[in-house]
């Protein structure tokens, strides 16, 4: 899913620059804590009704990129 680039943003005035949804102040890894709490999406879309299915699919997909990117010394 290479669509995360249009919902994952880094603005160094936000949250220090970490990787966020949209224009909102929830970072990428905000949304992998929860989902590795076991907290489901649509638990998450509950209590944070600014994000969307798509949204936190695109939290994965950017994980996923930045891990098969790293390059090991």
């Amino acid at each position: 899913m290479d669509s995360y680039k249009k919902i994952i943003k880094i603005d160094s005035s936000k949250r220090f620059g970490k990787p966020c949804i949209r224009d909102t102040r929830i970072s990428v890894y905000d949304v992998l804590a929860w989902l590795a709490k076991d907290m489901s999406k649509e638990k998450i879309i509950e209590d944070f009704p600014e994000l969307t299915e798509e949204d936190i699919k695109a939290c994965l997909s950017f994980a996923a990129d930045r891990e098969h990117n790293i390059r090991v010394a």
